[in-house]
C-alpha cells in the first residue's frame, strides 16, 4: 500500500498506478538500449501498423502466423520490404 503524507498526516493514497501503455513501454525499453531516436520511431511505427492491421489486438495474443500475414500484405500491397526491414518488424513485434 502506497501512503501519502499531508501536513504531516499519513493517509492510504487513494489513486492506484496506471499501468503503462504497451507503446509507452517499447518507447522505455528502446531507451535503455540506448537505441538511435530513428529505431525507436521505425519500431513504434511498425508495432502500431502491426496492431491496427489486426483490429487492434495486442500483439501478446498474436503469433508467427499474425506476423506472417502481415508482411504477406505488406508484401501483396505493393510496399516495397527489405529483407533487414523485415528482421525489424519482427524484432519490433516480437
Amino acid at each position: 500500500m502506497r501512503l501519502v503524507s499531508q501536513n504531516s498526516v499519513v493517509k492510504p493514497a487513494t489513486e492506484a498506478p496506471t499501468k503503462k501503455k504497451l507503446l509507452d513501454e517499447v518507447r522505455d525499453l528502446i531507451r535503455v538500449k540506448h537505441y538511435s531516436l530513428r529505431t525507436e520511431q521505425a519500431y513504434v511505427q511498425w508495432i502500431r501498423r502491426y496492431i491496427l492491421f489486426h483490429g487492434k489486438r495486442h500483439p501478446r495474443e498474436m503469433g508467427r502466423q499474425e506476423i506472417e500475414a502481415f508482411l504477406t500484405h505488406l508484401a501483396v500491397k505493393g510496399e516495397s520490404v527489405s529483407f533487414y526491414a523485415k528482421s525489424g518488424i519482427q524484432c519490433a513485434v516480437v
